[in-house]
């Protein structure tokens, strides 16, 4: 049975909810029909997320063109039955592989996390009795009765509800439990003020409900919300998009150098054996075998480092995707705020009281205002506080100027409560006091003005309440709710006994203000990444003057009467509509579709997106981000699922030193980048140059692959591990589309390679010519000068400007050993039988070192000099 809702069920009065259902709400359904209707509604659960095995993900690791490359210089090798040269290529080709597959290896178990949401069994009328089922065969039409503490089955239309509050944190961001009542609402109310519906996923905090269900499975917010979230796309992140495109560029420039240097040779009459060895030298060359591993160690350790300030990161690429972000989404309440109600204002006819955390002021009409509000109140603050954060709030306030609750009670026994009811929006308890009893009252303050017939002017002092006067106490709501503060009144009256209706003839005592008081340093982060040219956007599902209030005091802001821009303005595609929301800094009453294309819209301009979030509700929005945020205190399983970093603090200033370590990393990346490609170009090109000449190849295939996958990783990795520039934060981020090298870097990498490569067949000719040595030995001579030439290379790779001799690499203890380390390895290659065996090298004597050591020493001093040029003209 389909309903067609030509009006949501919310908009329509629950009498006419039932009819167009047809059920029976003394009955329910019965099994005959419960089943016609599953069949067509199909079964009440959230549809499990795809995964992908861990065959498609080594699968997709193929798809490198560069991983093609060694495959194919492997391939080679192998048919000219050059097993070591072979084996070696394949045994890098399998590390590369096997570092793509472990570090991209995470299921996608957003949908599981979702389903653990739902409740599994609930309690049904099924023809006339209470059956408890479970929860997965609901239907549309059955009515369910809910307790406190339960876990809402399926979407339900209210139907009856005794105090009800319901917890929607999760769905809407909501941090206060909200008052249900079965009165339909209007059509474009948001989510988070349907108050007539019950939401699949969302909790009983408070009373009974009994309502009809409307929507099950996927049909339900819930399941809207769980679509949304497999359809946003997990993007590739800027350094994987970099590296990737790095990595074509070189293949296809090698293919191309290859194939042109090959035909040559082959033309000039060179034999076609030493042409395919000259072209698996060239592939071997011109890759940069350690990159993935110093990228993936470079990466690992930002995350170890993000870790001990908070912040766990999922997914290794994210660490760096932190520094290109330019855009931070940020919740309120926990992320900005403490999450936690505090009393800050009493405001009496006579005076506004502001409170400071010294207690309470000295005057009596506003402690007998708190004292109310402690009286009527069913929290209790053991254990940290349990109940509700209003009720928590005021018993704290009362306790820091001295009024106790069990205190108080001693003297004024309770004789009854008339809990919270959401049809009047207030609470009542009755005292005894003396031969009298003492009516004590709180709700929200246009329900007490509307019950009161006088307002206090002193303890004992009452006037009657006319209209200038309740004008005069709504403007003062007003102004303490454009403050972003959550307002109550309170009231008492003096009674002969406790019957009766509590909310009559009551005297206004004031209105007490709470607020979810800013967290520790956010002011700082905010100004922080100002500094460093990053936008930080509050997101909410609160109302509009608490965010304009909260963000203006954090300094989101210039002043209080700044734009704010509601949720449904999101559907809007007016482009000068878009243009203002771009621009804004808060955003209120959000839903979970309206956060996912405020993420879509920035990132459609171009903008690199962090967005931070704790419930169901985010989950959409976290994922198509392209750095999710998931609150690690207070966050659902969902948000944290689809996130690429859990704050364990729930600190924004946590994000803040995540992006500076996202920074340091990338540029520590490049630095490692920029030495494995001047020096492996450098062997291209020598190779490339030799062959042309029909000289004999200065290095061999095993020769550069020991050079790339040795010497070459610890240098790089040192430089990838360095502590960065401590200017960083200082600078704006990167543009999104800057690749990892830009166009002035090639040329730069053009020209060092050009140098290095001269200096290697330098080495090569003084070996043949003026030494006089037989092949292997030359090429001993062009193989250790290229070695040396790259451990000395790496002090170029300082920060242009930086002082020569004191700058981040020379500080650098892992570039020393790398150093220390490397050079032990290039003596080995020479000295130790077997490897050089292997390697086919000689033992230089000390004309051949002194060839070595003096030009592979040329780069460096080239590179020094040019330092030394420029840190003069930046101190002038």
């Amino acid at each position: 049975m389909a309903v067609d809702w030509e009006s949501p069920p919310y908009t329509l009065p629950a009498e006419e909810v039932i009819e167009r259902l047809e059920v029976d709400d003394e009955r329910g359904l019965d099994s005959e029909e419960a089943e016609r209707r599953r069949e067509s509604h199909g079964w009440n659960r959230l549809e499990a997320a795809e995964r992908r095995s861990a065959w498609r993900i080594l699968a997709e690791q193929f798809a490198s063109v560069v991983l093609l490359l060694l495959a194919a210089a492997a391939g080679v090798a192998f048919a000219l039955s050059h097993w070591t040269e072979a084996i070696a290529i394949l045994a890098v080709l399998v590390v590369n592989i096997a570092i793509a597959f472990v570090s991209e290896w995470r299921a996608v178990r957003t949908m599981e996390a979702l389903q653990e949401l739902e409740q599994r069994e609930a309690t049904v009328l099924r023809e006339g009795s209470r059956e408890t089922l479970p929860a997965e065969e609901l239907v549309p039409g059955d009515m369910v009765v809910l307790g406190a503490e339960e876990v809402v089955p399926a979407d339900l239309r209210l139907l009856e509800g005794e105090q009800l509050r319901v917890g929607e944190a999760a769905l809407t961001g909501e941090s206060v439990p909200v008052a249900k009542t079965p009165d339909p609402v209007d059509g474009d109310a948001p989510l988070a003020e349907r108050t007539c519906m019950l939401y699949k996923g969302t909790s009983i905090a408070e009373g009974t409900a009994t309502g009809v269900v409307v929507a099950t499975g996927m049909d339900t917010e819930l399941g809207t919300i769980s679509s949304l979230a497999s359809r946003a796309s997990s993007k590739a992140t800027p350094l994987q998009q970099n590296l990737d495109r790095l990595g074509r560029r070189l293949a296809w420039v090698t293919i191309a150098v290859a194939g042109l240097v090959a035909g040559v040779g082959l033309l000039a009459g060179q034999p076609t054996v030493l042409m395919l060895e000259t072209a698996i030298a060239l592939g071997v060359a011109a890759i940069p075998e350690g990159l993935p591993i110093v990228a993936t160690i470079a990466l690992a350790r930002g995350m170890w480092l993000m870790a001990r300030r908070e912040a766990v990161v999922n997914r290794l690429t994210a660490v760096e995707t932190l520094g290109a972000t330019r855009i931070i989404f940020t919740d309120k309440t926990g992320t900005l705020t403490e999450n936690r109600m505090q009393l800050v204002r009493v405001r009496t006819e006579h005076d506004e009281h502001r409170l400071e955390g010294d207690g309470l002021p000295d005057d009596d009409l506003a402690r007998r205002a708190v004292e109310i509000g402690v009286l009527c109140n069913n929290a209790d603050l053991e254990d940290g506080g349990h109940g509700d954060p209003t009720e928590i709030a005021l018993l704290e306030g009362g306790a820091a100027g001295g009024l106790d609750r069990d205190s108080l009670l001693e003297e004024l026994p309770e004789i009854r409560e008339e809990s919270f009811d959401p049809r009047v929006m207030m609470m009542a308890t009755f005292h005894r006091e003396d031969d009298r009893v003492r009516v004590a009252v709180k709700g929200a303050p246009d329900a007490v003005l509307e019950a009161s017939t006088s307002y206090a002017t002193a303890v004992d002092e009452a006037e009657d309440l006319g209209d200038e006067a309740r004008d005069r106490w709504r403007e003062r709501n007003r102004e303490l709710a454009r403050q972003g503060l959550r307002v109550i009144a309170v009231a008492d009256r003096e009674a002969s006994d406790d019957e009766g209706d509590p909310y009559r003839e009551l005297r206004m005592l004031g209105l007490v203000g709470l607020l979810d008081p800013p967290r520790e340093g956010v002011r700082e982060a905010v100004e922080q990444c100002r500094e460093a040219g990053i936008r930080v956007v509050m997101v909410t599902g609160d109302q509009p003057d608490t965010a304009r209030a909260v963000a203006a005091e954090l300094g989101l802001l210039d002043d209080e009467d700044a734009d704010v821009v509601l949720g449904r303005e999101l559907e809007d595609e007016d482009a000068d509509t878009a243009d203002r929301i771009v621009s804004s800094a808060v955003f209120a009453r959000v839903s979970p579709e309206q956060k996912l294309r405020l993420v879509e819209l920035f990132q459609e301009r171009g903008e690199t997106v962090a967005m931070t979030g704790d419930g169901v509700n985010d989950a959409p929005a976290l994922k198509q981000a392209d750095i999710g945020v998931a609150m690690g205190r207070r966050g659902t399983d969902a948000a944290r699922q689809v996130s690429d970093m859990v704050l364990r603090d729930d600190a924004l200033m946590s994000i803040v030193a995540a992006v500076r370590q996202g920074r340091i990393i990338f540029a520590n990346i490049r630095k490692s980048v920029m030495f494995m490609l001047c020096t492996n170009i450098a062997e291209v090109v020598a190779v490339a140059a030799a062959s042309a000449a029909g000289l004999p190849l200065p290095l061999r295939p095993l020769q550069i692959l020991y050079l790339n996958v040795l010497t070459d990783v610890f240098p790089a990795l040192a430089l990838g591990l360095g502590r960065g520039n401590p200017r960083v934060m200082e600078r704006p981020p990167r543009p999104p589309d800057e690749p990892v090298l830009t166009r002035g870097m090639w040329g730069v990498i053009g020209g060092w390679s050009a140098v290095i490569a001269g200096c290697v067949l330098a080495a090569l000719l003084i070996g043949i010519h003026r030494l006089d040595l037989d092949q292997p030995a030359a090429v001993t001579l062009s193989f250790l000068t290229i070695a040396f030439g790259k451990l000395w290379f790496v002090f170029n790779l300082s920060d242009p400007g930086s002082p020569p001799l004191a700058n981040d690499v020379v500080r650098n203890p892992l570039v020393w050993a790398a150093i220390a380390l490397c050079a032990g390895l290039l003596l080995v290659a020479v000295y130790l039988p077997a490897l050089a065996s292997v390697l086919d090298t000689r033992r230089p004597d000390g004309a051949g070192w002194t060839v070595v050591l003096a030009l592979s020493a040329v780069p460096f001093v080239i590179g020094q000099g040019l330092r030394l040029v420029q840190w003069l003209r930046a101190r002038d």
